[in-house]
């Protein structure tokens, strides 16, 4: 594999990866992050030849992907609401569907110049550094039970200059404080769905982060309990991520606990519904 160009190495790569079946894109998205190449300079660098090492590294890199390593863990960053986070297998790796529910809480309050918002199982902190930093002047806290997901937010808190207080805390019990907006994408997938999943997902992503008790509907049911309790004086809005067959389930969950509350379900840009707002 030595005296390669660009381009033959993406051919290269990319006739491995189709070979398992996995996503030939990877080939070309790997050449980028590697060396920092946008598309332009990836055409303009296509016939160039690469180092004997940067060769080596690439296929290193491949090899990972082959053996099932999520692509975002082997780059060691992903994107997401168009900021840039580091992510390894401490964290779940961050969704599109995810920033829908990020764009849908800010489409609510685009006006609002003083909020208090709580991002309840943050992992990368991906959610709430996001809406830090298209609302700065917002008070924006996130929490987390896992200590080492909180090291991975931390850092990303950094990176990306904003100001997002970090709670390690089981659900609310160390939560000593009352909030606007409560935002959410728990452990919401039943374990008798794991036979469905992508390998690579259920070997590499904390299972804490994916699995929940009930039929995946634990988290909900806890969340409703807290919410319960506070709402006969504290009022605000909920928004959480659910599985594509939780809406039923969920919202019954919250009408059957929080008297006179209102559910509004949505469908992601693919038309599934995968989250709800509580209004309480």
């Amino acid at each position: 594999m030595t005296n390669m160009t660009y381009f033959e190495a993406q051919k290269r790569a990319s006739f491995l990866i189709s070979g398992k079946n996995l996503d030939e894109e990877t080939a070309k998205l790997f050449l980028m992050e590697m060396f920092g190449f946008d598309n332009t300079h990836l055409l303009l660098h296509y016939r160039d030849e690469m180092k004997q090492e940067d060769v080596k590294r690439y296929f290193d890199w491949i090899d990972q992907y082959l053996n099932g390593q999520p692509a975002q863990y082997i780059i060691g960053e992903t994107d997401f609401y168009g900021n840039r986070f580091k992510v390894d297998d401490r964290v779940l790796i961050p969704r599109p569907e995810t920033e829908e529910l990020v764009e849908w809480l800010l489409t609510d309050f685009a006006d609002q110049k003083d909020l208090k918002v709580l991002d309840m199982g943050t992992g990368s902190g991906a959610i709430a550094i996001s809406i830090s930093n298209e609302h700065p002047e917002w008070q924006v806290d996130a929490a987390d039970i896992s200590a080492k997901a909180l090291q991975v937010a931390g850092l990303n808190n950094e990176m990306n200059k904003t100001n997002v207080r970090f709670i390690e805390s089981d659900l609310f019990n160390t939560i000593t404080e009352d909030y606007d907006v409560i935002i959410s994408n728990p452990p919401y997938i039943s374990e008798d769905e794991i036979k469905y999943m992508d390998g690579s997902v259920i070997e590499h992503e904390p299972k804490e982060a994916l699995f929940a008790k009930n039929n995946g509907l634990f988290m909900y049911q806890k969340i409703a309990d807290y919410i319960k309790i506070k709402k006969d004086t504290v009022h605000g809005s909920l928004y959480l991520e659910i599985g594509f067959k939780q809406t039923e389930a969920v919202t019954d969950i919250f009408t059957e606990s929080i008297t006179g509350c209102e559910v509004t379900s949505r469908k992601d840009f693919f038309g599934n519904p995968r989250m709800i707002r509580v209004k309480y």
